[in-house]
C-alpha cells in the first residue's frame, strides 16, 4: 500500500507538468498531423485527402525553393554565428571590467525583438539612403541592393541574423570555458604549449559538448526562420528569399490552407529531426573513435 502511495504521490507531483507538455506540445503535434492529412480552410471541418497534401507539396516548386533557401540561409549563418562566438568567447573570458561590459554590449543584442533587429538592418543595408549606401557612396562604390536583388537578399539575412543571434552562443562557450580547470592550462605551459597547441589540444576538446549543443541549437533555429524573411524582405524579389515557415504562413494565412501549410510544417519537423539527430550521431561516433 505504501509503495502504491509513493506511485500515485509522485504521479501527482508531475501532472501538472505532464498536463502543460501535452497541452503545448504534443496536442499541437497531433492535430497538426491531423489537418495535414485534411483539405481544410479557417473556418471549415475539412475533407479527409489523405496524402494528396504532401503529393502536392511535392511537385510544388514554391516550397521547393523555400526549402533551398532556408537550407542556403542556414549554412551562411551557422558556421560563421559559431566561430565568431567562439572568438568572442575566447576573446572575453577574462575576470576583468572591460570584459563584462563588452560581454554586455553582444550579448544586448539578443533580447531585442525581430521587428527592432530587421528596422536597423534596413537602415544599415537600403542602397538609397542606408549607412552601408552612404559609406560605399563615399568611397566612391555604387551600393549593392541588399534587399531587392536576387543574390544578395539571402546574405542579407545571413547577416542579419549572425548579428542578432550572436549573443547567445557567445554566453554559452563562455560557461564551457569557464568550466575548464586551470590545471590543464598549468600543464600545457608546463610542457611548453604554445597558444594555438593548447586551444586545440585542452580548450577544444573541453568544450567539444558545448560546441554541439551550439551547432545543433543554432542549426534548429535557422532552418525555422520567418521574422527576418517577412519583414525584411517580404521572401523577395520573386521568392528568393522565401524560408519554409515563411512559405507556411503565407499558405495558411494568405490562401487558407491549412491542411496544405500542416503537410509543409510536418515535412518541416522531419527535416529538422532528420538534421539534429544526424548531427548527434555524428559527433556520437567521433567521441567512440576518439577523434
Amino acid at each position: 500500500m505504501r509503495a502504491a502511495a509513493r506511485r500515485w504521490d509522485g504521479l501527482l507531483f508531475v501532472a501538472p507538468f505532464l498536463l502543460l507538455y501535452c497541452t503545448i506540445l504534443i496536442y499541437p503535434l497531433l492535430k497538426g498531423i491531423w489537418l495535414s492529412l485534411h483539405r481544410v480552410d479557417l473556418f471549415g471541418q475539412g475533407t479527409l485527402v489523405g496524402f494528396d497534401n504532401y503529393a502536392r507539396l511535392i511537385g510544388d516548386p514554391t516550397f521547393g525553393q523555400s526549402l533551398i533557401n532556408t537550407f542556403l540561409v542556414t549554412l551562411m549563418v551557422v558556421p560563421v554565428l559559431t566561430v565568431l562566438a567562439l572568438a568572442l568567447a575566447l576573446a572575453l573570458n577574462r575576470a576583468t571590467r572591460d570584459a563584462a561590459i563588452f560581454r554586455g554590449i553582444f550579448f544586448s543584442s539578443s533580447v531585442l525583438s525581430v521587428t527592432i533587429v530587421t528596422l536597423i538592418f534596413r537602415f544599415i543595408l537600403a542602397p538609397d539612403a542606408g549607412l552601408l549606401g552612404e559609406i560605399w557612396q563615399g568611397l566612391g562604390w555604387e551600393p549593392l541592393p541588399f534587399l531587392s536583388h536576387p543574390d544578395l537578399t539571402l546574405p542579407a539575412l545571413a547577416i542579419t541574423t549572425i548579428w542578432w543571434s550572436l549573443g547567445l552562443p557567445m554566453m554559452l562557450f563562455l560557461a564551457g570555458l569557464q568550466q575548464i580547470p586551470e590545471d590543464m592550462y598549468e600543464a600545457a605551459a608546463l610542457d611548453n604549449a604554445g597558444k594555438w597547441t593548447t586551444f586545440w589540444r585542452v580548450t577544444l576538446p573541453s568544450i567539444r559538448r558545448t560546441l554541439i549543443l551550439v551547432v545543433m541549437l543554432q542549426t534548429a533555429a535557422q532552418l525555422q526562420m520567418f521574422g527576418q524573411a517577412q519583414l525584411l524582405t517580404a521572401g523577395g524579389p520573386s521568392g528568393a528569399s522565401r524560408t519554409t515557415v515563411l512559405f507556411l504562413f503565407e499558405v495558411a494565412f494568405g490562401r487558407w490552407e491549412l491542411g496544405y501549410a500542416s503537410a509543409a510544417a510536418e515535412i518541416l519537423f522531419l527535416i529538422i529531426l532528420g538534421v539534429t539527430l544526424t548531427q548527434y550521431w555524428l559527433t556520437g561516433r567521433d567521441r567512440e573513435s576518439g577523434r
